[in-house]
């Protein structure tokens, strides 16, 4: 019986996942009929991870904003790997329900609010004009938002040629 218990427990959250994977999906096929652009773009690499991203380009930077509520600073991670691929992942150990820790006697009646996901990962892969320098990161609220700069376009370089009239 507490098997069946746990199982609908965390059902809203496999229908999350799943939710979230068909989004992928579609979100991937939108970029393929739009065709060729010439603008940079953020790659998503993998899965959702469990925490959903926002990713806000401006004409100076890249800001993601995700979804983190229950993690705190200290189990938050934001690293940057090879080939320009931005690593976002956090844990917070084993998942707790308020009154959990009251120990005996206590009996849930209703449970409508989510526990927060134990872990998330997410990668991206930068563009060229991200400034892999130029990263910073703040969590607030449930909301961690990382900050990459863009570099400045490079200059355009004029070439004057010597016209010779024969």
């Amino acid at each position: 019986m507490t098997e069946l218990f746990d199982t609908l427990l965390h059902l809203p959250e496999v229908f999350d996942r799943i939710a979230a994977a068909d989004g992928n999906r579609r979100s991937a096929g939108e970029h393929a009929h739009h065709g060729a652009h010439t603008h940079a773009h953020v790659h998503a690499l993998g899965g959702s991870g469990g925490a959903p991203v926002d990713i806000v380009e401006t004409p100076g930077e890249y800001t993601f904003l995700l979804d983190v509520p229950g993690f705190s600073k200290s189990n938050i991670q934001v690293t940057l790997e090879e080939d320009r691929v931005l690593v976002m992942k956090g844990g917070n150990g084993k998942r707790k329900r308020e009154d959990e820790e009251d120990g005996e006697g206590c009996r849930y009646i209703r449970l409508e609010r989510r526990a927060a996901p134990r872990s998330f990962a997410r990668k991206f892969h930068l563009p060229e004009d991200a400034d892999t320098a130029g990263i910073a990161a703040r969590c607030e609220n449930g909301v961690l938002t990382v900050t990459v700069k863009k570099q400045p376009p490079p200059e355009k370089k004029t070439k004057s040629v010597q016209v010779t009239i024969a």
